[in-house]
């Protein structure tokens, strides 16, 4: 399973980039991290659907402790090939 994340909210400058990368590798998650120029954070998710649901509900819950998630946008996407999680 694969799905593409944008998550807007105070998610710039707030260790979400990495909080999110440590979290998706504890969780088995392959897939990417980046930052977005209008100020949101984009990743991809790939993996087994448990763990992304997880990775999702820690999302929906707020990310790390300094950030705060507005909204959540997500979509079902064609699986690629990743080799761990990566901060782009």
């Amino acid at each position: 399973m694969q799905r593409h994340y944008i998550i807007h909210g105070r998610v710039q400058g707030v260790f979400f980039r990495d909080s999110t990368r440590q979290k998706a590798r504890e969780l088995g998650v392959r897939g990417w991290v980046r930052n977005r120029p209008d100020g949101a954070v984009e990743a991809m998710a790939a993996g087994e659907e448990s763990a992304i649901t997880a990775l999702e509900q820690w999302f929906r819950d707020g990310g790390p402790p300094a950030a705060r998630v507005e909204r959540l946008e997500r979509e079902e996407v064609p699986e690629e090939h990743f080799d761990g999680f990566a901060v782009r």
